[in-house]
Formats: structure tokens, C-alpha cells, sequence
């Protein structure tokens, strides 16, 4: 017999501004509780020190985390020179110090073409990336070391806006997988001073931003006058960015059968979000990918 889920049915995408001191984790346990939900989860975690934009999958959004998991993301950083960290933030135990006093914005600006377009990075010990089943922070905090193989990833901008008093501040346009902390690092070391991160706050990730923020604060605060289900972006937001097909009701059917189907004025490549129409209304049916041969086919759908 199956196990019954606990919690009520919620759908849609909630954006959290993540409080510094919480885990990506704990945001989804105080979110599931606040509303009641059955299933919720996050697209990508943010580590401790870290504010900002996570997005939370409820319910039936869950079916496209991987997509959000996969989306570019923005960050600021404020860096403090001439002190290194065994975690790469401020967070960790200081493990080398020296005098940073004497390098210059321009010395900075010297070192960030090197980490513009597609760079390799070691993921940090003290990721959550997995060895064996185990998160790699939880083996570092052991005094364990295990080798990780490079990654390529790719900086679509990386920019100065701030300096004095031996930090400074960059905002970062990045693909997935991007560690600010190993960046951080690495100017670091490119500056023979050691580096730390001792603030980070991601200001975008896909197609959200901070215009989309809620806190946990806040939806604390509106628990107690009533629903918080008003604050629940569509599942389909999930996806915004992504152009849309709309689809006949004979169209639907095959997709629905997950059979590949010619939508006319659909986009030529790529992923698509798929829309029903009844009448004058429209559906978030899921999302497909075109085919070479011009077909559109379904890859997650929504359930029916």
C-alpha cells in the first residue's frame, strides 16, 4: 500500500529571498511548512552566507527544477584580499594571511580577463557535489581530500563595481555550475595575496529576479492573515523565458500520448513551452523539444 503524502496539493513557483545563515535546505523545510505543501524543492543550492534569489519548485513545478538547475545565474560579491579561507568564504577557518594593502582596482581589473568566457574550475572541497554518495563538505569537515576533476564553465561577464579597503565587489553573469567562492580564490592567488568571499547575493537565476522576491519574513507575517498561495508564481514561469507553441486540441492529444507533432509557426530547434488552448483560455501543458524534422515532442508534461 502506498504511503500516504502529507501536506495539501500546491503547484507554482515561489521566490524566496534567501536569508544569510540558512541553508537552501532549511528554506524549503520553513517553506513546506508555511504552506502546508506535500512536495517542494529548490534549483540549485546557495551556501550559507549567501542571500538571494532561490526558487522553489511546488507540486507539479518540480517536473522542471532541471531546467532551472540549468539556467545562468547573476551574483554580486564583495571579496576581502589578503586573507585566505580553507572554504573560500568567511565562513572558514583562516588558513593564510598577508599584506594586501599595496594592490590597486587597477591590479583587480588586470586579473578578470582571465575569468571572462569559458574558464575550468576544481570544485571547491566544501561543495555539495558528491563522492561515493557523500557531499564533499561533509569529507572536508572530516579532513578528508578527494581528487575532483576540472569543470568547464562559462563567465558571460565579470565586472568591477567596487573597490577600497582591500575588498572589492564584482557582478558576475555565469553559467551553471560556476563557483563565485573558487573565482574569488583565484584572483587570490593570481594577486600572490589569498582572497575570500565575505558576501554573496544572487540577484538573478533564469528568468527570475529580484523584482520576484518574497521573504521568509514576510510570509510569516501573512500566515496569519490568510492564504499564501497569492504568492505562488505558475508553474509555466518556470520556463517564461522560453519561446511558446500553442497547441489545437487534436495537436494536444498526440503529445499527450507522447507522440511528436507538426504545430505550425513553431520555432525550427530548441525547447519549447507548450500551451493548450479550450477556447479563450490557455493551459500550461508541459515542455517540448523540436525535432530535425520540424515535429515538436513532448519532454515533461504537466499532469492531466
Amino acid at each position: 500500500m502506498a504511503r500516504r503524502r502529507r501536506g495539501r496539493p500546491v503547484n507554482g513557483m515561489l521566490i524566496v529571498d534567501k536569508p544569510q545563515g540558512l541553508s537552501s535546505n532549511d528554506v524549503v523545510q520553513k517553506a513546506k511548512r508555511l504552506f502546508g505543501a506535500q512536495k517542494v524543492g529548490h534549483t540549485g543550492s546557495l551556501d550559507p552566507l549567501a542571500t538571494g534569489v532561490l526558487p522553489l519548485c511546488f507540486g507539479e513545478a518540480t517536473k522542471f527544477s532541471q531546467f532551472l538547475l540549468s539556467s545562468d545565474k547573476k551574483y554580486w560579491v564583495r571579496i576581502k584580499l589578503g586573507v585566505a579561507t580553507d572554504t573560500g568564504d568567511a565562513d572558514g577557518d583562516v588558513i593564510a594571511q598577508s599584506e594586501a594593502s599595496h594592490v590597486t582596482a587597477v591590479d583587480v581589473e588586470g586579473t578578470l580577463g582571465s575569468f571572462r568566457g569559458d574558464i575550468e574550475q576544481i570544485p571547491s572541497m566544501f561543495s555539495a557535489l558528491k563522492h561515493n554518495g557523500q557531499p564533499l563538505y561533509k569529507l572536508a569537515r572530516q579532513g578528508i581530500e578527494v581528487p575532483r576533476d576540472a569543470r568547464c564553465v562559462h563567465i558571460f561577464s565579470n565586472e568591477l563595481v567596487g573597490f577600497g579597503n582591500c575588498e572589492f565587489e564584482l557582478e558576475i553573469h555565469c553559467s551553471k555550475g560556476t563557483y563565485v567562492r573558487t573565482i574569488a580564490e583565484e584572483i587570490g592567488k593570481a594577486l600572490n595575496v589569498g582572497a575570500h568571499v565575505t558576501a554573496l547575493r544572487r540577484l538573478s537565476a533564469g528568468p527570475f529576479d529580484e523584482d520576484d522576491l518574497i521573504s521568509l519574513d514576510r510570509l510569516e507575517t501573512e500566515r496569519e492573515s490568510g492564504s499564501l498561495d497569492k504568492f505562488l508564481m505558475p508553474t509555466a514561469s518556470a520556463v517564461g523565458q522560453w519561446p511558446e507553441v500553442r497547441l489545437t486540441d487534436a495537436t494536444s492529444f498526440y503529445l499527450k500520448q507522447g507522440q511528436p507533432a507538426l504545430v505550425p509557426h513553431a520555432p525550427s530547434s530548441g525547447w519549447v513551452r507548450l500551451c493548450e488552448l479550450n477556447g479563450q483560455e490557455e493551459s500550461f501543458l508541459g515542455v517540448g523539444e523540436v525535432l530535425d524534422d520540424g515535429r515538436v515532442a513532448p519532454r515533461r508534461l504537466v499532469a492531466g
